[in-house]
């Protein structure tokens, strides 16, 4: 029966004289009836009240099209009953608009309805445009949005709500018509999917379709009916699994589904033309998820498949809920057909999403349709949700909240990546739903909130990595930051704006921009500020560079300055085997006691020492230069020795790591801070040993400086070619 009909059908019924008492009103006898197909069990007379009071109240009062008002929350209804929704949804629809258009209060539907549909009606009852002027509908959807944080029933009955007066817009003027149409894309479609509502989302598309681009769908319906005139050879090729799962044992219902104006218009700028098996798909429902896989073993056997267009959305469900197994196969003709495979509850959930899983509140087992165990839990909070609950209590105007909303909404894909606290290897609270194309930042501030503001670094999968980088379904994220004392010192920068694609973390940021005058002046003025440290660091105590370069000789000859290349001192103890010849320390591998060492003579007479395991020493032997055996004397104390801290970027690092080291007995001879890249800077100290045995003490306690990651002994790179 069509839209037009059934409704024709519900205006007659509702203009029926009453009814006896205990008797169903003729109006809602067809609601009742699709209702208890889905719950055989179901009390109806609450549904018998509620229509009592909504036909009451709303009687005389008639919609645009003409027809009685009452029929459109009883057409409402009955979109939410053919997709399954549990008595009280249905309850609460039924009344939905009585609060907002009639005398009833939402005291009175409390006290005969009871508290959860009260606040199902509370949760779609529009705000007065009397009271919050062109913010009304904006402030609507922010009240409605937190409502189903709760309980997204109320989501349901909105989407439901928005059908039915999308089928029923052509009285309306065309700029209004195209109006609600651009919000219905931009808002309601989305939350749909995000739903997993699909039976309301792909009708809510073509509608909007027509509206907005009416010659495009023209066009497409022109397509499909000419489609229609020809025998589809997707009837034979389901013919043909029919029999092939039957061979296999395999119970299976194959059906063709035909796609939607919208789906067919899509495929067709994304292949430039359709081929007569492009208009639907294969559908094959089975009884468990193991013959799913049984179907798929069966079609990848006696078909050709296209890889490419396999994916498992049982093993790895969608966030909405979907599950299925999409493959396309070739039959010997070359004709190509896109088939889903599904079991008959997962075919349920993907129509109807969270409408099929009932009452959020109720028991697991009160939830399960009749003879079916182990029903998907509903997720009470998406993940979508729960971020989009938390950042819209820091948009406090109206416009800020619509332009993230729509922005947060455009995202058609989420990932789950697992947030590891500061300090922890774990991920801390779990899985972190994030939307496809979110960067380390948005994790940040999804994990921590406003504590992201001091976050100075991250590793993704274990490996360093900047603060810009996009994530990846089922990356592992570590984050750094500065200590809380420091808090306040730093902050984000206004390029994280760049990377964001979070509401959250964007509001978060620009709130704090805003509330410390930084700009991209400011940053700039910061990064002047940074060098002009780096540069007092590198002119600290720091000795000419005469020979420390290592330009001054051969083979990294030491200058006149009496330092080692590598600033090491050369009047540490060494026996060589080459009597009276001068010995220098080399830089490119720093050797300090105990250090496994080995000597070669270079000119001038003089003996260069290397630790065993510098890179030198095998390119050195290897052209054929003699090594020289060479160890340190004994109670070899004091040394001088070069070291080189990674680190993430924050205020008072050098400060930190001096204070670190001299707590470890050593003298900073010289220190060099490089301009930081990426949130990461490097420092390089010569440093004075009191004791050579105490350097791996002191390398660790570099390491435990907030921000470090590593400190290695300083090394020049072997030139190449």
């Amino acid at each position: 029966m069509s839209a037009v009909r059934s409704l024709r059908k519900l205006s007659r019924a509702a203009l029926l004289s009453a009814t006896p008492r205990d008797a169903l009103p003729d109006a809602i006898e067809h609601v009742a009836k699709v209702h208890k197909a889905h719950h055989p069990g179901a009390d109806l007379r609450p549904l018998r009240r509620a229509y009592v009071l909504a036909e009451s109240s709303h009687r005389g009062q008639m919609r645009k099209s003409g027809e009685p008002y009452i029929t459109h929350p009883l057409a409402v209804t009955l979109l939410l009953a053919q997709l399954g929704a549990e008595t009280t949804t249905l309850t609460a629809s039924l009344l939905h608009d009585t609060v907002e258009d009639t005398e009833v209060t939402l005291d009175q539907v409390r006290r005969e309805f009871g508290q959860e549909v009260c606040y199902l009606v509370d949760g779609v009852t529009k705000l007065e445009k009397v009271d919050y002027g062109a913010a009304a509908e904006p402030e609507t959807f922010r009240k409605m949005l937190v409502a189903a944080g709760n309980d997204v029933r109320v989501m349901s009955i909105k989407l439901a709500d928005r059908l039915h007066n999308m089928r029923t817009l052509g009285v309306m003027r065309p700029e209004k018509q195209a109006r609600i149409a651009k919000v219905t894309r931009d808002v309601l479609i989305p939350l749909a999917e995000r739903l997993g509502v699909q039976a309301l989302k792909s009708e809510l598309e073509d509608l909007v379709f027509a509206i907005l681009h009416p010659e495009e769908h023209s066009r497409t319906r022109e397509l499909i009916r000419e489609h229609t005139k020809q025998a589809d050879p997707l009837t034979e090729i389901a013919t043909e699994v029919r029999r092939l799962v039957r061979e296999a044992g395999i119970t299976a219902q194959v059906l063709i589904r035909p796609r939607h104006t919208l789906s067919v218009h899509k495929l067709l700028l994304k292949r430039g033309e359709l081929g007569t098996c492009d208009f639907g798909r294969l559908l094959i429902l089975v009884g468990e998820d193991a013959d799913c896989y049984a179907v798929l073993g069966e079609l990848h056997t006696c078909f050709t498949p296209v890889i490419s267009e396999f994916k498992d959305f049982i093993a790895a469900p969608k966030f909405n809920l979907y599950q299925s197994l999409h493959t396309a196969i070739a039959d010997e003709r070359g004709r190509v057909a896109e088939v889903l495979v599904r079991t008959r509850r997962m075919h349920r959930v993907a129509e109807a999403g969270v409408i099929a899983l009932g009452d959020p509140h109720a028991e697991g087992d009160a939830r399960e349709a009749p003879g079916e165990a182990g029903e998907r839990a509903d997720p009470t909070r998406p993940g979508w949700l729960s971020r989009l609950l938390e950042w819209q209590s820091h948009a406090p105007d109206p416009d800020t909240f619509w332009t993230e909303l729509r922005d947060e909404l455009a995202q058609d894909r989420e990932i789950t990546v697992y947030c590891a606290a500061p300090g922890n290897s774990a991920p801390a609270g779990g899985a972190l739903p994030l939307p496809a194309g979110a960067s380390c930042v948005d994790a940040a501030y999804a994990c921590l909130g406003e504590a992201a503001h001091r976050c100075i670094g991250v590793r993704v999968n274990g490996r360093l990595t900047a603060l810009s980088t996009v994530l990846r379904d089922g990356d592992a994220v570590q984050l750094f930051l500065e200590p809380a004392a420091a808090a306040g010192l730093s902050g984000p920068s206004p390029e994280w704006l760049d990377h964001v694609r979070t509401p959250a973390a964007r509001i978060a940021i620009r709130t704090w921009l805003a509330a410390h005058g930084s700009g991209k002046e400011d940053e700039q003025t910061e990064r002047a500020g940074a060098q002009g440290e780096h540069a007092a660091a590198r002119s600290q105590d720091a000795p000419s560079d005469d020979g420390l370069d290592g330009t001054g000789g051969t083979d990294g000859m030491a200058g006149a300055d009496g330092l080692g290349e590598d600033g090491l001192e050369e009047s540490v103890p060494l026996v060589v085997d080459l009597p009276d010849a001068p010995v220098r320390l080399a830089r490119c591998c720093t050797p300090v006691p105990p250090d496994v060492v080995t000597g070669f003579a270079v000119r001038g007479g003089a003996v260069t020492v290397h630790r065993d395991t510098c890179q030198t020493v095998a390119r050195m032997a290897a052209s054929g230069r003699a090594p020289l055996d060479v160890r340190w004397q004994q109670g070899t104390t004091g040394c001088r020795v070069t070291l080189r801290a990674e680190a993430l970027g924050r205020a008072h690092l050098l400060a930190d790591l001096t204070e670190a080291i001299a707590a470890e007995g050593a003298a900073v001879i010289s220190a060099d801070v490089e301009p930081p890249r990426e949130q990461r800077v490097r420092h390089t100290y010569t440093l004075q040993l009191p004791d050579a045995r105490g350097l791996p003490s002191l390398m660790r306690a570099m390491l435990r400086v907030p921000g470090v990651y590593d400190v290695t002994r300083a090394a020049r790179p072997l030139p190449t070619g």
